[in-house]
């Protein structure tokens, strides 16, 4: 396993450095901290740890031309709120000069990026200028995380405690973490899902720092974690694989033209009322381009888009997997709900009907945390107040049960929950919608169809302009 041969040749690197170096000449050369890491993740917003990383075991060398100090630069003009460096050598070619030569050169807090199994690596990055170091939960027992963190708060630093299970949070908020960085990539296996994030978010204390790492590509990603609860995201590839490193956060921000404006991020994309093979197709086909829809929405309330569970899942099992599966239900028994959910078919129940806080009860009794997105008729009146005392985690803004029509957006004030905006998008309004909401996803149907059926272009047309790609 790929992970065991990496901590085997850091026990080997580091009895090679204590040769050279013993320890109690690292904790007399000790040098004082850059800059308060843990601070600037708790800046407005959501903050972007940076990476400096030449390569990775999965992707093997990510930059040739490595400036190093040039990238770190870039990242700090770019408005970065910290950067990591990769020192590890054998597999990932960092270097203890790389951090040594940014933290000198950069004002930005610096976290060390290796994998920590020794205390004297720790008195390392103090002397080479790292603010925080990252311990690994899965390569560290109890007594040694609990002795690690004690160690770089007393050296007046910080650090991100890497878990990414349940059970390995457990075990970092016991040993008293202040910082979790959940790793979306398993690192036995280096399959990447940001559902991981999505999943042990809700078990993070709201006074610990969240910081998703791994898997995030896009703004829809970065607004993805956002909105799961994270305070600050750490990428490496998508900005090292990027010339303009500038314009390449800029573009994680969602900081992308739509019609003249800016937005602060950028919305996700929902595709409802899949019923054929060809539609998970052109969804498929959107996603590899443009990196969304992020949702694709299957209909098991009676109407013309109505599905069958066994029809579903069968789309479900050729959908791509990043793209998670909304069952839209209306006034439906609860063992429907859990049966699909149960065999995978859906990730998310989204409640059109008269679905009250009773309801919801119940549904959380059977479904534990499964999201749940609550439909507001918009042009009843009470109902987006009624929907907004439900504990949903999400609602849908509509003019009513798929009537395919707009409502007035501009009756949509403030609302203290994020929220897909339905009700008559299509390619020839959408535009407009972002320009005038905010939403946390927008959803289209009928909009996505040409003669009642699924349109390639036209979810590719709706795929760019969520993205920023139309005028």
């Amino acid at each position: 396993m790929i992970l065991d041969e990496i901590v085997t040749a850091t026990r080997a690197r580091v009895r090679s450095e204590r040769a050279q170096l013993p320890l109690e000449h690292l904790q007399r050369a000790a040098a004082a901290p850059t800059a308060d890491f843990a601070a600037a993740l708790r800046a407005p917003g959501i903050s972007f740890i940076c990476e400096v990383k030449k390569a990775s075991p999965s992707k093997g060398v990510i930059a040739a031309d490595f400036p190093y100090l040039d990238i770190a630069r870039d990242y700090e003009a770019a408005g970065a709120a910290a950067i990591s460096v990769l020192t590890e050598p054998t597999f990932f070619q960092g270097s203890n000069d790389y951090l040594r030569d940014i933290s000198g050169s950069v004002g930005l807090p610096c976290l060390r990026k290796d994998f920590i199994i020794d205390e004297y690596q720790i008195y390392q990055a103090r002397q080479l200028g790292a603010s925080a170091v990252l311990l690994i939960v899965a390569i560290l027992h109890d007594c040694q995380l609990s002795d690690y963190l004690a160690l770089t708060h007393r050296l007046g630093m910080a650090a991100l405690v890497e878990v990414h299970d349940e059970s390995e949070l457990l075990r970092a908020l016991a040993a008293g973490a202040r910082i979790i960085g959940v790793n979306n990539r398993d690192l036995t296996t280096f399959t990447c899902d940001l559902a991981v994030t999505e999943r042990l978010a809700p078990l993070v204390p709201a006074d610990v720092l969240l910081v998703a790492e791994s898997g995030i590509t896009t703004a829809a990603d970065v607004a993805r974690m956002a909105a799961a609860g994270a305070d600050a995201v750490l990428v490496g590839e998508t900005l090292m694989r990027s010339a303009d490193k500038t314009a390449a956060l800029a573009e994680l921000r969602g900081q992308l033209p739509v019609a003249g404006i800016t937005r602060s991020a950028a919305p996700m994309l929902k595709i409802c009322g899949l019923r054929r093979a060809a539609d998970v197709a052109y969804v498929n086909e959107a996603y590899a381009r443009y990196g969304t829809p992020e949702y694709a929405g299957f209909v098991f309330a009676p109407s013309k888009r109505q599905i069958s569970p066994e029809t579903a899942a069968g789309l479900r099992s050729d959908l791509d997997k990043r793209i998670k599966a909304v069952g839209v239900f209306v006034d439906q028994p609860l063992e429907l709900i859990q049966q699909l959910v149960s065999a995978g078919t859906i990730e998310l129940v989204q409640l059109h009907g008269g679905e009250n806080q009773t309801y919801l009860d119940a549904l959380r009794v059977l479904l534990g945390d499964v999201p749940v997105i609550k439909a507001v008729r918009m042009n009843e009146p009470g109902a987006l107040e009624a929907a907004l005392a439900t504990s949903a985690e999400y609602l849908l803004l509509d003019s009513g049960a798929g009537s395919g029509e707009t409502f007035d957006w501009a009756a949509v004030s403030a609302i203290d929950r994020p929220f897909f905006l339905a009700g008559g998008i299509n390619i020839d309004n959408i535009n407009a919608a972002l320009t005038t909401l905010n939403p946390y996803a927008i959803d289209v149907s009928s909009g996505a169809e040409t003669d009642g059926v699924k349109d390639a272009a036209k979810i590719a047309v709706l795929a760019q302009a969520v993205r920023g790609e139309l005028a």
